[in-house]
């Protein structure tokens, strides 16, 4: 047996059940791939499945981690598209969090030659987010408004971004504190908004003139979604992506009647099963990379052994931008 020091989770709990610990180190079989994990993607989700309380049940032990880049070590039978040596960046259910990991060889992105490791850790998974709850779930048109929560963030940070380059007329931004609201703007943001002010949705009427954001995003959970609502304009629409509080919001579905408002939900799987969606996508937010309209924040970066820290950080709000893990040099 060939082992590696990984991040298991065997029991569900608080940032202290990521345990760096030697197990098998994965085999490639048909129609897969062997990846050498250079950088590892955090995010929320991994917390969620840290205490089973992700979309779907979690079972233990596992590997946390699905957002990767690295470079292919081996494949195995009947793989074509890929080989040795390949740069890579890719979406896992779990096994991310270790220096090597196996996937099927139709999942994996070529890595672009001007891409480092780290920003393509922050692209799979976070930036197709971005992209799919603006446009695909969002359905934003030309001129109308968006307001970002949690604008700091790793999907704040692209979300402000792609708002714009898909042609959001406003783009208002929510954050904790005046470091955080600042990178918003230095982003593109046009209205800078504290959500810990109690009077945060009579700012974003405000901003609108009165008429409310014609696109919301909501990871947050706990009351923000039906505050949200308060400030949602007629016709608008509220995606819904995540619940970074922990605690699942709850909304009164009669409440949406008077203003013709939608609330609908996102999660990327069901966009990664979907050629049309996918290919397009990634292609746009590749071109926007490579000509410098788009711009990857990586606010911080830990040696895969602290992961416990990394998601102690990320649940503290201690963090900007796309934070990552890296595992030590093979």
């Amino acid at each position: 047996m060939v082992s590696m020091q990984a991040i298991r989770v065997d029991e569900f709990g608080e940032p202290d059940v990521l345990q760096y610990t030697e197990i098998e180190r994965p085999s490639p079989g048909r129609g897969e791939a062997l990846i050498e994990v250079r950088s590892i993607g955090v995010n929320y989700a991994d917390t969620m499945r840290r205490r089973n309380q992700y979309l779907v049940p979690q079972e233990l032990p596992f590997v946390p981690g699905s957002e990767v880049a690295g470079v292919v070590s081996e494949v195995g039978e009947n793989v074509e598209d890929v080989g040795v040596g390949d740069g890579v960046m890719t979406l896992l259910d779990t096994g991310g969090y270790a220096p090597y990991a196996v996937t099927g060889a139709k999942y994996l992105m070529p890595l672009p030659d001007d891409l480092g490791f780290d920003e393509a850790a922050a692209v799979p998974l976070q930036g197709l987010t971005a992209y799919h709850i603006i446009k695909t779930s969002g359905r934003l048109a030309e001129g109308e408004s968006v307001l970002v929560h949690a604008a700091a963030g790793g999907v704040g940070t692209l979300s402000v971004q792609v708002a714009k380059l898909l042609g959001a007329g406003k783009v208002i931004a929510t954050a904790s504190t005046p470091e955080k609201l600042g990178l918003a703007r230095d982003l593109g943001a046009d209205v800078l908004i504290d959500y810990t002010e109690e009077n945060w949705p009579d700012q974003v009427l405000e901003a609108t003139d009165g008429k409310g954001a014609d696109v919301i995003l909501e990871m947050v959970g706990a009351d923000f979604p039906e505050t949200n609502l308060s400030c949602l304009a007629s016709f608008g629409r509220m995606v819904v992506f995540g619940s970074a509080s922990g605690v699942r919001g709850e909304i009164i579905a009669a409440n949406l009647m008077n203003g013709n408002q939608t609330v609908t939900g996102f999660w990327l799987p069901p966009v990664m099963a979907r050629p049309d969606l996918l290919g397009s996508s990634l292609g746009e937010i590749l071109g926007w990379l490579a000509s410098g309209e788009l711009r990857l924040t990586i606010g911080a970066s830990y040696p895969l052994e602290r992961a416990a820290e990394a998601h102690a950080d990320l649940e503290g709000r201690r963090t900007t931008g796309k934070i990552v893990l890296n595992p030590p040099s093979t």
